[in-house]
């Protein structure tokens, strides 16, 4: 039950891991990540959508009170909001390469930060959390992104109830991820998976 030790010396691609930083790539793909990841089903109702109101609610003169139509109008608590939000598409698109390029820029700049730790193995005998939480502790790790090659049942199950910890596979990395946590955890062999999907 312990992350082996780090990877002293381990020869990373130049290519993935040693981009320069480009602050206008990441801020692309950041908000197109973020826009992306919106439901987009937010909605209210107008006027005309509302129940009710289709009886006029006073005469139209001789009561002294401002002349009314429908309860439901918009400057009527109950009313219909006067330009209603509707359920829209936020999605946004980004090439190929520059995914690829904004992804290469944020992974260099976490080695240059000492943000990003590779190491051998992350494994622990039994899904506790109590076991990942004595982990992580013991290698000095609190608010860690863990990225595996492979999904691990164990890891999957411990760290679910833990808010500073997250945990995915070297396909499932994204950039709010990557750049949310103190430390970014990856194995070897997820270094091996990353450098081949960004090469």
């Amino acid at each position: 039950m312990k992350i082996q030790s780090p990877v002293v010396g381990k020869n990373v691609s130049e290519a993935v891991f040693g981009q320069d930083y480009n602050e206008g790539i990441i801020h692309q793909l950041v908000v197109t990540f973020m826009a992306n990841a919106r439901a987009g089903t937010r909605a209210q109702k107008t006027r005309s959508e509302v129940s009710g109101g289709g009886v006029k609610p006073w005469k139209q003169k001789g009561t002294g009170r401002a002349r009314a139509g429908t309860i439901r109008s918009p400057i009527w608590r109950t009313g219909g909001i006067t330009f209603a939000a509707k359920p829209q598409d936020h999605s946004k698109k980004l090439n190929k390469k520059m995914y690829a390029v904004g992804m290469r820029s944020i992974l260099s700049e976490l080695i240059r930060q000492e943000r990003l730790v590779i190491v051998d193995k992350v494994s622990i005998k039994e899904p506790k959390t109590k076991a990942l939480i004595s982990l992580l502790a013991d290698n000095g790790l609190s608010s860690t992104l863990l990225v595996l090659a492979a999904e691990d049942e164990n890891i999957a199950l411990a760290s679910r109830n833990l808010h500073k910890v997250d945990v995915c596979t070297a396909y499932e990395i994204d950039p709010v991820s990557l750049l949310a946590y103190e430390k970014v955890c990856v194995t070897a062999d997820a270094v091996a998976l990353i450098e081949e999907r960004l090469k």
